[in-house]
């Protein structure tokens, strides 16, 4: 089982830093297909559906999934397509929650 998947999101202090290269790499590697890591400051991936219903009902799971998880994703819906942005505002950069979120929203969509 991923790690990721078994660990809760937990809210981080301003000031603190942003995970290092080595650790987003590193982190990386635990995440299915598809995610890109983008100016090592936030991760990226589209996911395709056959229509605007089933995109909207993803959109709806990820948003109740960050809810619970107290950590929220940039968004974007479209015909067939939904697009997430994950990056920790307060620190301007990725934190392990990032990597936490992504591994979850994945799980949705399996």
């Amino acid at each position: 089982m991923n790690d990721l998947l078994a660990k809760k999101c937990i809210p981080c202090s301003i000031g603190a830093e942003p995970l290092k290269e080595s650790e987003i790499d590193d982190l990386y590697k635990s995440l299915n297909k598809g995610w890109k890591i983008i100016d090592h400051q936030r991760l990226e991936k589209a996911y395709k559906f056959r229509n605007f219903k089933e995109a909207l009902n993803f959109t709806i799971q990820v948003g109740e999934l960050a809810e619970v998880e107290g950590h929220h994703p940039d968004i974007y819906l479209s015909w067939g397509k939904v697009i997430l942005k994950l990056w920790t505002h307060k620190i301007g950069g990725l934190h392990e929650n990032d990597f936490i979120l992504a591994a979850k929203i994945d799980q949705l969509n399996s």
